[in-house]
């Protein structure tokens, strides 16, 4: 009925359903109008202004198919991709645009395209584009074609907006309705429709039961919002269903991947907002499930009209939540349906089996027998160069997460500093600061017994006291306290001093051993004889000592003292007594009360009242020892 009128030069209104040909009712008319390509040519004579990416690839499609033998050239312009392939084919020349409102402003700001030489506009899905708040931007688009034009306005739903946008910017209109403006006649009579009253946290199992419907083939879900798509999503892939998820949030090669995917046969199921449910035209769909409940009668037509195609029958499947009730009776009203009041209904109630064709003793999870499509991973995503940030589908709701971009390698080297030097400044050198070698003193058998009994009965008192202080290495009293009392203990022989031996040098001078065994006693003897003269000296280097930084790790201490061989010197007084001498005695936990039974709080409060204590008057004793006072007597005036 429009093709004429197209044809003919005038502005045309069509109202119609989903699936009944808009697409080529004004399709055909502008192929006419633009005529063959021509290399002088490279403006643009036709417009089509489209709501969303997949319908602009969906029209273009459909225009390419019906432009086979003319060779027209047609462009689709829409944001998520490079602009690089759009403005080259801008600089080629095309005949025919198709494209979203915001990537159509983009290049005709940065002067790519020309609208100078457009003689036909057509708006398709007006009704949505006013929904997303395109109206400024055809506005500035309208503004910018010439206004000797020939304009189409489609659209399956006719608010008041439209009206008024169609009295504004076209001449003489003709509407054409493809059936009667009843919101009635929108729902299509092939398409057997089911409302039922659900429950939130049960709609999964119902809508995991209802894939396994006998005749059930390709299926969309449509849910509300993002977030509860992917949740949907990825509930079903693990319940062993073939499933993807087509929303704002993904980027444009993934959408596509998805659409393609559900196309082919790859995936069964797609859940997607109400992005897909505008103009997507996809065979063989079998059911379609609103998930959440419409917002209003136009989204209920435009979701349920995705099945039913072309002739084909269908089932359109509804849940209605408790708290959804008062927005389904308007849709209900308004569309003059019969289901006031849904059904309640739960994954095991008989009626939800009897009515969607359900297979008896059917479960929630795919059998692994069932589970004979690919899945979205045999779909290649396509290399758009998309622009924006980088979206991705994750466990946490969008599927298999991209490659990360892996970090450069750090060219920074990191020296660790102590003091604010750097330690290997600090480090000796081999040539310059390194003492010079002293020669070892040749130990006999008996002398390498003694030493090592020595220096192992050190290193277990220096454990045993630093394990005795813990948290304390840095309180320079306690450590040397430790350390005199550990080789106080051990009685290890310094030189000027006589102490005990061990049991191997105590034979040694018994000569109870071999006569090797004596000749070293004998050495020793002489050792401790010839140290014992310079007592002036060690008396001096022993005055002179308390001058040098001392360390405070008791390990420090103990390397310091043992080869040198200086005598013990017992710490200060004053740091000794920084060391408490006992520490005090744990208190006693609490008694715990242990209730009878495991539902009973026991609360106990001590008791704090004496004998000597009077009870609290309470205010209607105040007031009655108020009353019985006497009253003040009044000042007299005087004068």
């Amino acid at each position: 009925m429009a093709l004429p009128l197209a044809l003919a030069g005038q502005d045309v209104i069509g109202q119609a359903r989903t699936g009944t040909g808009k697409t080529y009712a004004f399709g055909v008319a502008m192929l006419q109008l633009v005529g063959k390509p021509r290399k002088n040519r490279k403006k643009p004579r036709g417009l089509v202004l489209v709501p969303t990416r997949e319908l602009a690839l969906q029209v273009t499609e459909d225009l390419v198919l019906a432009a086979g033998k003319l060779g027209s050239r047609i462009l689709t312009v829409y944001g998520g991709r490079a602009y690089e392939p759009q403005i080259e084919a801008l600089k080629n020349g095309v005949d025919v645009i198709v494209g979203t409102p915001g990537r159509l402003l983009d290049l005709v700001k940065q002067k790519h395209l020309d609208l100078s030489q457009i003689t036909m506009l057509v708006l398709d899905e007006a009704d949505r584009m006013l929904d997303l708040g395109f109206l400024p931007d055809i506005e500035r688009i309208i503004k910018l074609v010439p206004e000797k034009r020939q304009t189409m306005l489609f659209s399956a739903t006719m608010p008041g907006e439209i009206v008024n946008l169609a009295r504004r910017y076209l001449t003489q209109p003709t509407r054409v309705r493809a059936e009667s403006g009843t919101a009635e006649a929108e729902t299509t009579t092939l398409t057997t429709q089911h409302v039922y009253r659900t429950h939130r946290m049960d709609k999964i199992e119902i809508l995991a039961r209802l894939l396994q419907s006998r005749g059930a083939g390709l299926t969309m879900v449509f849910c509300e919002t993002k977030r509860a798509c992917d949740m949907v999503a990825e509930q079903l892939k693990d319940k062993g269903f073939a499933v993807a998820a087509v929303h704002g949030d993904l980027g444009q090669g993934q959408r596509e991947q998805a659409l393609r995917a559900f196309r082919s046969g790859k995936i069964n199921v797609l859940v997607a907002t109400d992005v897909a449910a505008r103009g997507i035209d996809i065979d063989d769909v079998t059911h379609v499930v609103n998930y959440d409940c419409p917002q209003d009668e136009k989204a209920y037509v435009h979701r349920i009209g995705r099945t039913g195609r072309a002739g084909r029958t269908g089932v359109a499947v509804t849940f209605v939540e408790w708290t959804e009730l008062a927005r389904w009776k308007v849709i209900n009203n308004a569309l003059s349906l019969d289901f006031s009041e849904p059904v309640e209904t739960y994954s095991s109630s008989p009626h939800l089996y009897g009515d969607l064709d359900i297979p008896e003793g059917t479960k929630g999870v795919l059998p692994r027998a069932q589970r004979s499509r690919a899945g979205l991973e045999a779909e290649e995503i396509e290399d758009l160069g998309e622009t924006g940030r980088t979206r991705s589908r994750g466990k946490s709701g969008r599927g298999d997460r991209e490659e990360r971009r892996e970090r450069p390698a750090r060219t920074r080297e990191r020296r660790r500093t102590r003091g604010g030097r750097f330690q290997d400044a600090e480090a000796p050198s081999a040539e310059t600061e390194a003492p010079a070698p002293q020669e070892a003193p040749v130990e006999t058998p008996a002398e390498a017994t003694v030493n090592a009994t020595v220096n192992a009965d050190v290193e277990t008192a220096v454990e045993t006291a630093a394990e005795a202080a813990p948290g304390r290495r840095g309180r320079r009293g306690a450590n040397t306290a430790a350390l005199t009392g550990a080789l106080a203990d051990v009685g290890a022989v310094r030189p000027g001093e006589d102490g005990p031996l061990d049991g191997a040098a105590e034979h040694a001078e018994a000569g109870d051993g071999p006569e090797p065994e004596a000749a070293s006693t004998r050495r020793t003897t002489r050792r401790r004889t010839r140290a014992a003269d310079p007592a002036p000296a060690v008396e001096e280097q022993v005055e002179e000592r308390p001058a040098r930084r001392r360390r405070t790790r008791a390990a420090d201490t103990a390397e310091q003292a043992l080869p040198v061989e200086e005598p013990a010197v017992e710490a200060p007084a004053s740091e000794v007594a920084d060391e408490p001498a006992e520490r005090p005695a744990p208190q006693p936990e609490p008694e715990r009360i242990i209730p009878a039974s495991p539902f009973m709080i026991v609360f106990r409060s001590p008791d704090l009242a004496t004998d000597d204590d009077d009870p609290a008057p309470s205010a209607a004793s105040e007031r009655v020892q108020q009353r019985r006072r006497p009253p003040r007597p009044r000042p007299r005036r005087t004068g």
